[in-house]
């Protein structure tokens, strides 16, 4: 095995596993100022990646993203496939993969912005914002991040 292979193994998780994995060092590191990207599916089945900030709810196990409702990322989720946010710090890194829906009720989105408000800061007016909700089924991630 090469040297390069050795230590991937350390770091990458060897199986996906349920949201109830996180460890309490990966929940932390989920409330952490990292940007993120968010993958969703064109019509063509082709992905469509962006960056983006988004939080997680590790009670309900939903990570969140707001945008606009004309956002391709919006369209996309739109269809109710699957989608995957990946945040990035280093050698330690996370992917929530779940069935994506679109929010566009006054509650979800005044509930997403104030946890964007916690994680980043206050986002800017935009009346015509939704919520991109992820219901996490799988994670895949650093070793050192999920329960085994």
């Amino acid at each position: 095995m090469a040297v390069g292979a050795r230590h991937y193994s350390r770091v990458m998780a060897a199986t996906p596993a349920d949201a109830t994995a996180l460890t309490d060092e990966a929940i932390e590191f989920l409330t952490e100022r990292h940007l993120a990207t968010l993958t969703t599916l064109r019509p063509d089945g082709t992905p469509h990646v962006v960056a983006v900030g988004f939080t997680y709810d590790a009670d309900a196990h939903v990570a969140r993203v707001i945008t606009n409702n004309v956002s391709q990322k919006a369209i996309n989720a739109g269809r109710g496939a699957y989608a995957a946010v990946t945040q990035i710090d280093g050698a330690r890194w996370l992917t929530l993969e779940g069935p994506a829906t679109v929010r566009d009720d006054h509650e979800s989105v005044a509930d997403a912005e104030n946890r964007y408000a916690r994680r980043y800061r206050v986002p800017r007016e935009n009346p015509t914002r939704v919520v991109v909700e992820i219901a996490v089924r799988r994670v895949l991630g650093s070793r050192s991040l999920l329960r085994r």
